[in-house]
């Protein structure tokens, strides 16, 4: 059997990647650093979120790069908080990759509607289907015009007919 080396990283250059990779999604969730939460409140928001068990130390040890020994748990229960696929935090292309598919969410101003749209990566085209139809519920019950460019109207069979 052929064994395949693992790639050489220099020292802690892994973990220092992690940290920024896992950072730069913290800012683009808060991008207000003075509104920003902190590592036991961030903590807390992905035991909610994901039900998986993380503590606010071993957050900011992973932000820092103290700490290079994430286990798999705990990066699929940051994947699946931020939104992206768990190889976003070990491998370049894949990091690259989901960085250009989130740029147009990082010029968003409204944290929480970032986070959506990070959250929403990785969903099936029906799922998000689904998600656009109850923003524009959501929209039309508060009154608000329709956002992306397109004007969506109801037909008399509740058919949604877009115009742009």
């Amino acid at each position: 059997m052929t064994r395949i080396p693992a790639p050489r990283w220099g020292e802690g250059a892994l973990p220092r990647r992690f940290g920024q990779r896992l950072n730069q999604l913290i800012s683009d969730i808060y991008p207000d650093e003075h509104t920003r939460p902190g590592y036991a409140r961030l903590a807390r928001e992905v035991r909610q979120a994901t039900g998986g068990t993380i503590s606010g130390t071993y957050l900011w040890e992973l932000v820092t790069g103290k700490k290079g020994n994430v286990t798999l748990d705990q990066l699929a229960v940051l994947a699946e908080f931020f939104g992206v696929p768990p190889e976003y935090f070990l491998n370049d292309e894949a990091a690259d990759r989901v960085d250009s598919e989130l740029a147009p969410a990082g010029e968003l101003r409204h944290a929480k509607v970032r986070s959506l749209a990070l959250r929403a990566e990785g969903l099936s085209m029906a799922n998000l289907d689904a998600l656009l139809i109850m923003v524009d519920e959501v929209r039309r019950i508060q009154r608000l015009s329709s956002a992306g460019g397109a004007a969506r109207t109801t037909g008399p069979k509740g058919d949604v007919a877009e115009h742009g």
